[in-house]
């Protein structure tokens, strides 16, 4: 057999080896879009570790209220991505998949979002994840995790879902861009400036000298003196004045990108608290002893401006004073000394308050 006949024979075997596989996928693809969705399943997964955020009975009621076909329709007809577009913009959920698998049945998994502290404060009642996730608790929630009470402010509005450090940037860009605008509001401002300090040293070169070409009397000239030296010092008050106007005009705008970064100031020191409440969070959570004698954190903002937390205890009718999130592994290390030397010894109930917020003392008021 000759080579070129050979690779001819070998072309048409691959070419009739591709054909019948699109022939097979297109004749699968007829056969499973003439099928019906015969039944759904929908299956949450991490519902049972921490509580559930959202039920099966939710999902197909979200599903049902939204007219999306789904059993009875032909698979085809199933808009999979509508439902997962629907059942995604809950912010409680992390991930949806949805398929129908060759038995017509149509599968749902959604992964819920797993909570690491719940803000119950002034305003806000949603939940936070360990990566600084935030979402407003759904009604039906029954979640066991941390909660945090007390008049703080989260940095972000109480209907805000999503990660809060994007929610910050955002509006830090924000505040830099009205900051940067303002500064081009000077610019107008920095001409007539320009154009002042010109006209001023124009006004100091203003000279005259006398007409002796002209014969001109000495009292001729004096008075061409005094009329020069009236103008100049109106022409003086009037630049003056314009000086003084120029200046007020650009001392407001400066005044205006001072208070826009205040507020910057202010959301960074309060993201930084944030960060650092989710970090005390976490340091509870790893703690199986503080896990579970903490039973509510009560966060609000000192006199001074930092953030503090007391502590509602399982044990006892006191209020621990924890004070700043700062030198946290060394204040459960003391309050847990007095736990074990003190609170046994002097009782339970004898207390009001327990305070560690002093370095290196316990401090207990009746």
């Amino acid at each position: 057999m000759s080579r070129p006949l050979k690779y001819l024979l070998i072309g048409l075997m691959w070419a009739a080896v591709a054909g019948y596989i699109l022939w097979s996928a297109a004749a699968a693809r007829r056969q499973r879009a003439a099928r019906e969705v015969t039944g759904m399943v929908v299956d949450v997964k991490d519902s049972t570790s921490q509580g559930h955020l959202v039920s099966t009975a939710q999902v197909r009621s979200w599903i049902r209220r939204s007219g999306l076909r789904t059993v009875g329709a032909k698979v085809d007809e199933v808009d999979l991505q509508g439902i997962e577009r629907l059942i995604a913009d809950n912010g409680f959920v992390s991930r949806v998949d949805a398929y129908v698998r060759y038995d017509g049945t149509l599968h749902v998994d959604i992964r819920q979002r797993r909570p690491l502290v719940r803000l119950l404060t002034d305003g806000w009642n949603c939940y936070v994840t360990q990566e600084g996730f935030a979402f407003a608790a759904p009604r039906s929630s029954s979640l066991y995790v941390p909660v945090v009470t007390g008049s703080y402010r989260p940095p972000f509005p109480a209907t805000y879902a999503g990660p809060v450090r994007r929610y910050v940037e955002e509006r830090l860009g924000e505040i830099d861009r009205r900051i940067e605008e303002l500064e081009r509001e000077k610019y107008p401002y920095f001409r007539r400036e320009l154009q002042n300090d010109e006209n001023i040293r124009a006004l100091r070169r203003m000279r005259i000298k006398r007409r002796w070409w002209r014969l001109e009397s000495e009292k001729e000239f004096d008075k061409r003196v005094e009329e020069l030296r009236s103008h100049k010092a109106d022409l003086r008050r009037r630049y003056r004045y314009e000086a003084r106007l120029v200046q007020e005009g650009i001392d407001a705008i400066s005044a205006r990108q001072e208070a826009e970064r205040r507020k910057q100031k202010k959301l960074e020191k309060s993201y930084e608290d944030f960060v650092k409440l989710l970090t005390f969070v976490e340091f509870l959570e790893e703690d199986d002893f503080w896990r579970s004698e903490v039973v509510q954190i009560v966060a609000h903002t000192a006199p001074s401006g930092a953030l503090e937390v007391d502590l509602v205890p399982r044990s006892g009718r006191f209020r621990i004073l924890f004070g700043r999130l700062e030198e946290v592994e060394e204040k459960f290390d003391r309050l847990a000394a007095f736990y074990r030397r003190g609170l046994g010894r002097l009782g339970w109930d004898e207390f009001a308050t327990v305070s560690v917020k002093y370095r290196g003392r316990v401090v207990c008021r009746k």
